[in-house]
């Protein structure tokens, strides 16, 4: 009975503590942990690649899965065909099972992953913070201008979306059972390693353009965003402000990287919320903004809870992926030898 009250008390202080550290700290911390992890999967892939160029296959080395996650379209195509015939595609099945994932934080959760989990984001927000360091302020676009500017990442969303419904079921199997999916992967490793002066030079105005503007591609250009944001608009769970105790002092608003006119909303349904809970952490007022999941509810969800729920969803879709036998793919190490060392051929090519 008395180790049942000790191990009570120790819960509850533990819980305690949590509370006390910021929600951006922790925020901070899921992010790194997540950049961590992507590290770790970017450098193991990289040595595969790597070994598969200078080496037979006679010992070969695993492939990381979790680099699939960076196919996002590859996955989408592999969702369609998966719905429609009842075959998980067995050749980037890990990237179709984080594809789902971050799909239902976003229906459930708002853009979670843009918030909590994405790389990009991450440094975008970097960017952006030094940027106001270093010129003391960032650049708002007028509406009339930031409004189109916005709908580009949907007019990239329908581009990829329409081109992906318009092939048959056929077309699909052969595209994504075929050698340039098989190594999509490897291309976009390319991508970044063998990249070229003009790819170079829009990956640097992107980010001298972040230092000026908050999140220039994740607002304006990036077409996953773009698909989490609409997902999110449905979700139940939404930053929910409480008119009656609200000074409308504006530190939310000041605080939103998203630009969003926080103290002027009840509920924040903007497809641009990231659930960063930034405006939470602003408001100097105890219990007027929450993540709620209707106006009226009393239950709310504090920044460590909703962490807690990322990594745990991360941790149960990627586990039952690897206990299903839907993580690694069905790419043999002697096709995979022969694929990379085969780059050039014309049918791998764009």
């Amino acid at each position: 009975m008395k180790d049942s009250n000790k191990n009570k008390k120790e819960s509850s202080f533990l819980i305690k503590n949590i509370r006390l550290i910021k929600s951006q700290e922790i925020r901070l911390l899921v992010r790194l942990l997540f950049l961590v992890i992507i590290l770790w999967t970017g450098y193991r892939f990289y040595g595969f690649v790597n070994y598969y160029q200078d080496h037979s296959v006679a010992a070969s080395v695993e492939r990381p899965p979790g680099v699939e996650g960076f196919l996002p379209i590859s996955s989408l195509m592999g969702l369609r065909y998966w719905i429609q015939s009842g075959d998980f595609n067995t050749i980037h099945p890990a990237g179709m099972v984080l594809f789902m994932l971050f799909l239902v934080i976003a229906l459930f959760m708002k853009k979670g992953f843009c918030g909590w989990i994405c790389p990009i984001g991450l440094l975008s927000e970097h960017l952006w913070k030094a940027g106001r360091k270093i010129f003391g302020r960032n650049f708002v676009f007028p509406r009339w201008v930031d409004f189109p500017l916005r709908s580009i990442k949907y007019l990239i969303l329908l581009f990829f979306v329409y081109a992906v419904f318009a092939m048959s079921l056929d077309d699909l199997k052969a595209f994504l059972y075929g050698s340039y999916n098989k190594i999509a992967d490897v291309k976009m490793l390319y991508f970044f390693t063998k990249m070229t002066s003009f790819t170079f030079w829009v990956l640097v105005a992107l980010m001298v353009l972040s230092l000026f503007v908050k999140n220039f591609w994740c607002r304006y250009l990036c077409p996953y965003g773009a698909l989490l944001g609409f997902l999110s608009v449905f979700s139940p769970l939404k930053v929910t402000r409480n008119p009656d105790s609200c000074t409308g002092c504006a530190d939310c608003t000041d605080a939103c990287p998203a630009n969003i006119q926080v103290h002027q909303k009840q509920r924040i349904r903007s497809d641009e919320c990231m659930s960063c809970v930034a405006c939470i952490e602003a408001c100097p007022e105890p219990d007027t903004l929450k993540l709620r999941l209707n106006k009226k509810s009393k239950f709310s969800l504090p920044a460590w809870a909703y962490a807690a729920i990322v990594i745990g969803l991360f941790l149960l879709f990627t586990g039952v992926a690897r206990l299903t036998g839907h993580w690694q793919n069905s790419v043999s190490p002697t096709e995979y030898h022969q694929l990379i060392n085969d780059m050039d051929n014309a049918d791998l090519q764009h």
